[in-house]
């Protein structure tokens, strides 16, 4: 693996050395390279630094000019304005650093030169109940936050917080007793995820349709609670059942979904129960939650009610039950004392915002979050229809997730086969889960987590615009050329002058590893969708003003080879990291 420093850094690190020596007084510089119109890149520090030292910014940039070498790296550099620096660098530059990218298998970019451990809390779906479009951001954003940290260098370890505790569980469990064979497999024990969903809709519906209307069963039903949280065994081997049917449908949309999700990975609320009663005990103990009405709350100075009266968080209810915050924070120690993260990242809704606001606080009171550990919420918005409102089917219920995504298969399988010359149906069916998925993924990363976005299949598998069989296609059509080369194979030839189209696109590749150190940062996936868009945009134009295979020269044939295939791989990597796959032909 060999390191490549971007262009950029490299400017950035010319332009300091300079700073410092036309001001040593001033130690060490930043020049706040930016990208501009009016050149590759402008430095704007100066009129900062120029204020602090007192000197007339624009003799200062021309001092800073005269200090730089022109030639190898940079082209050309000017004084503009009150004392910018606007900064071209040289086309020799743009390709041998793009050579030395195209070297290495990582495309140059850097580890994180500090990583640490995060764990990160996405995918949560509840057990025996269907996942639903509302479970698809999380899922979604949450594995590209996975793959995206990785890459960097980070250590990863995943957290899926199912839905698996609570009082219905009380009432399915009893109606299972009374009624065994309800979840009984056919003979040879396979079942598919339809199927698994189909039995437990099938047995909540009528666990719920008894509880409401036995008096008696609700009574059985609430004692089974109790037994449920004492241990019993029977009862806990029933609970497992559902558990295990629940995994088996999860399972089988996050494999439609084109993620993998490891059993060990998934530990739910129920992961949590052998430390609540301590860790009440623990909040009680230090003062940091104090008890109110027989409850244990822990109370905020600046979280209100409408009354005006504070708005606690309940780790323990009057009645002695235990909250969602108690699981929560029973989880943050266990991730921080055990898994010894340095970052905890929760991929959850913001309409939670508050409760892990309150949450993130109390853990801080307590001691658990310091210095050392970061709780982050990635709060992301909802996902809307076409007329704005909360994405529902026609008769207002929640879309099924399963239905969404095999919709947008079935689209996709349009556009594949009215583009596709030389697919047979099998291939043009595997393009079409390839093109479907990854157009929902892509509209869902494309937006800033925090905000909403309008679901429109339409759009999403549509060849024109910002959509990711955009990036598919500009990768497909890359390859074809690739196969027309035949015996000319891609070789940068720095000696070339490059064009316009050519400079714009070399220098947007040599952005990746800055972008994807940027996009870790800031947990910020739609930032890489906008890159890769980008790429695809200037490869278009590159496309259309550059002829490739009938450029002049066979060097330059070699050298517009070499911007295809490095272009490719820069799509196809940061594609992988957001999830979506890049087919060779389309």
């Amino acid at each position: 693996m060999a390191s490549v420093p971007s262009l950029a850094s490299s400017v950035d690190q010319r332009v300091a050395d300079a700073l410092a020596s036309a001001l040593p007084e001033a130690g060490a510089a930043d020049p706040l390279l930016r990208r501009s119109d009016r050149a590759d890149f402008q430095a704007n520090g100066i009129l900062a630094l120029a204020k602090k030292a007192k000197a007339n910014p624009r003799e200062l940039a021309a001092t800073v000019v005269d200090a730089i070498a022109s030639g190898d790296l940079i082209r050309e550099i000017e004084v503009s304005g009150p004392g910018f620096l606007n900064i071209t660098v040289s086309d020799r530059a743009i390709i041998e650093t793009l050579a030395a990218r195209a070297a290495d298998d990582r495309l140059g970019v850097p580890l994180a030169e500090h990583p640490g451990t995060t764990v990160i809390d996405y995918a949560q779906p509840n057990v025996a109940k269907e996942m639903h479009v509302g479970h698809l951001r999380s899922a979604v954003i949450g594995a590209a936050m996975v793959e995206i940290l990785e890459f960097t260098g980070e250590k990863v370890v995943r957290r899926h917080h199912i839905g698996d505790w609570g009082t219905q569980f009380g009432m399915l469990i009893q109606y299972l007793l009374e009624h065994p064979h309800e979840l009984d497999h056919k003979a040879d024990g396979e079942v598919s995820g339809e199927e698994a969903m189909s039995n437990l809709n099938r047995l909540y519906k009528a666990s719920r349709a008894l509880f409401d209307s036995d008096e008696e069963f609700k009574t059985r039903a609430r004692a089974r609670v109790v037994d449920l949280q004492a241990g019993e065994p029977e009862t806990l081997a029933l609970w497992q059942r559902f558990v295990d049917e629940s995994k088996i449908y999860f399972y089988s949309v996050f494999d439609k979904l084109d993620m993998d999700i490891q059993d060990p990975d998934v530990v739910g609320e129920s992961g949590y129960n052998d430390m609540l009663v301590e860790t009440c005990k623990l909040l009680e103990d230090s003062g940091v939650a104090v008890r109110s009405n027989g409850a244990l709350c822990v109370f905020f100075d600046d979280v209100k009610g409408p009354d005006g009266n504070p708005t606690p968080l309940i780790v323990q209810k009057s009645d002695g039950g235990f909250g969602y915050a108690a699981t929560d924070l029973s989880a943050i120690r266990d991730r921080v004392g055990n898994l010894h993260a340095t970052t905890l990242l929760y991929v959850v809704d913001a309409r939670q915002s508050l409760h892990f606001k309150m949450v993130f606080e109390t853990a801080r009171r307590a001691g658990w979050l310091n210095d050392g550990v970061k709780a982050v919420q990635l709060a992301f918005g909802t996902v809307l229809g076409k007329d704005g409102k909360p994405f529902k089917t026609r008769e207002g219920e929640t879309v099924r997730l399963v239905d969404l995504l095999d919709e947008a298969i079935d689209r996709a399988a349009a556009v594949v086969r009215e583009k596709a010359q030389d697919l047979s149906e099998a291939e043009i069916g595997e393009r079409a889960v390839q093109v479907g998925i990854g157009a929902v993924k892509y509209a869902d990363l494309s937006t800033s987590a925090a905000r909403d976005y309008k679901f429109d299949l339409d759009q999403m598998v549509s060849l024109t615009g910002d959509t990711s069989v955009y990036l598919q296609y500009a990768y497909a059509r890359i390859q074809s050329i690739l196969r027309k080369a035949g015996d000319a194979r891609p070789a940068a030839h720095p000696e070339l002058a490059l064009a316009p189209a050519e400079r714009a696109l070399g220098l947007h590749l040599d952005h990746f590893g800055d972008l994807l150190a940027e996009a870790a940062a800031d947990h910020a996936p739609h930032k890489l969708a906008a890159y890769l868009y980008q790429v695809a945009s200037l490869y278009t134009t590159f496309y259309s003003e550059c002829p490739v295979l009938k450029a002049e020269t066979p060097e330059q044939v070699a050298n517009r080879l070499f911007l295809c295939d490095l272009t490719a791989r820069t799509l196809t990597k940061g594609m992988s990291l957001l999830g979506i796959r890049t087919p060779e032909k389309l």
